[in-house]
């Protein structure tokens, strides 16, 4: 799994990746018979595939039969996945296989292979072959890393400035022309703050559009910082000069003692002391349960809840907003005869599953009364953004951990803003 060139990394793609790495975390090989291959954006596949011939041929050294032929099993694997790819993605490329231990025993084992588009750039090429997965690097990836805007203004000057998780930058300054608070001789003071006023009007207007090209054009940002000394800052957010997109979405307003590239750096600093940034997907997450419980509490019935009630309006097409959070226990086991091929699903808790399984393997195909299964299990997750993505419906993942979970969690953990209303 991974993200396609220009798509959008959402929480549906972070919770299963998230899932993925610690399932692999957790897994440990009985020898050093793991492979870990990170793959950096800008390397060729032949050059990579190259190096991993040269460690089929180190493996043949191995000692122990069954690690040796896992180690062969694994990189020939890996190699002949790699030829999948004409470039290296934009991206980088990260692959974990090996041999999988299972309750069937040791030699019993599946070479399993998993590959990965990473969020972001890869920053290293890496081959490891190890008793466990080397996951902390594409951990790291994982960090929330939206894009906040930085405006530090005040009647002299304005810095405007990005921040994406450690890194930030000064994108541009400007500088206002606005004449001091005391007048020259000979200048009455009606005329000397009408001219005044006129100046820091057009600077506000210079400010709006500056902004308009760095944090919606340039660096589209997901929220906008504004600090400053003095009441300037206050002044420019209540006359509403910026964009109504960055107006409605500013996160917090921040008194500094500079302005300009200063400023920036003053408020960079500012915020992430404070912890104001680790809040920020919290603060969507508020927004998306509180217009979902807003729904539920209205009589307008456009708020549901319940994994059955919310899997039927995904597959009638009435949902429009779909909430899960991450920490929800449900799967789809699909039953398919091999006699006919006749499938029938079931959506139960994951501690269900054995004893679903036992029941459905004495109950005869309603098809052709045949007793023989084959079973796939899907996670409940992937199964409703299957779904959405047919019908046009945004799925978002919430965290189970947080207020907003646990809100969620009260109601089944998953609910759904309908289309319209379903009349009964």
């Amino acid at each position: 799994m991974g993200n396609d060139k220009g798509a959008k990394w959402d929480s549906v793609k972070r919770y299963k990746l998230t899932k993925m790495i610690n399932e692999l975390s957790s897994i440990s090989g009985h020898g050093t018979e793991l492979v870990t291959v990170y793959v950096p954006p800008r390397r060729p596949i032949f050059d990579v595939v190259g190096q991993l011939r040269n460690e089929a041929g180190t493996a043949s050294n191995i000692k122990s039969d069954l690690t040796r032929s896992h180690v062969q099993d694994a990189l020939s694997k890996t190699m002949e996945h790699l030829k999948l790819f004409k470039d290296t993605p934009e991206n980088g490329l990260v692959i974990f296989c090996g041999a999988i231990p299972n309750d069937k025993g040791i030699g019993k084992e599946k070479i399993e292979l998993y590959s990965v588009i990473p969020p972001k750039p890869i920053q290293m090429s890496l081959y490891r072959c190890d008793d466990h997965f080397w996951t902390d690097n594409l951990k790291e990836m994982m960090k929330d890393e939206k894009v906040i805007g930085i405006l530090a203004i005040d009647t002299t000057e304005s810095g405007l400035g990005i921040l994406t998780g450690d890194r930030w930058e000064t994108v541009d300054k400007l500088t206002s022309g606005v004449a001091g608070k005391h007048r020259q001789g000979g200048q009455s003071a009606r005329r000397f703050e009408r001219l005044r006023d006129n100046e820091l009007n057009e600077f506000y207007h210079r400010v709006a559009d500056h902004a308009q090209k760095v944090f919606i054009d340039q660096y589209p940002v997901k929220g906008l910082i504004v600090g400053g000394p003095g009441p300037t800052k206050d002044n420019f957010l209540k006359e509403e000069y910026l964009d109504y997109r960055l107006q409605n979405n500013i996160l917090v307003t921040l008194d500094t003692s500079y302005s300009g590239d200063e400023g920036v750096r003053e408020i960079i600093d500012k915020v992430q002391k404070d912890g104001i940034l680790a809040e920020f997907r919290v603060m969507e997450e508020k927004q998306l349960v509180k217009k979902f419980m807003g729904e539920v509490h209205s009589s307008k019935g456009l708020g549901i809840y319940g994994i059955f009630d919310v899997l039927k309006a995904l597959q009638g097409n009435m949902a429009e907003l779909v909430l899960v959070t991450d920490d929800v226990t449900y799967v789809k086991l699909d039953f398919k005869c091999r006699s006919c091929k006749a499938v029938q699903e079931r959506v139960l808790e994951r501690a269900a599953i054995i004893s679903t399984k036992q029941e459905m393997s004495t109950k005869p195909c309603p098809s052709c009364g045949a007793t023989d299964y084959e079973v796939t299990e899907k996670d409940i997750v992937d199964h409703m953004q299957e779904l959405a993505t047919m019908t046009g419906a945004r799925l978002e993942v919430i965290s189970g951990q947080m207020e907003e979970g646990v809100q969620l969690a009260s109601l089944g953990k998953t609910g759904a803003i309908l289309r319209y209303r379903v009349m009964q």
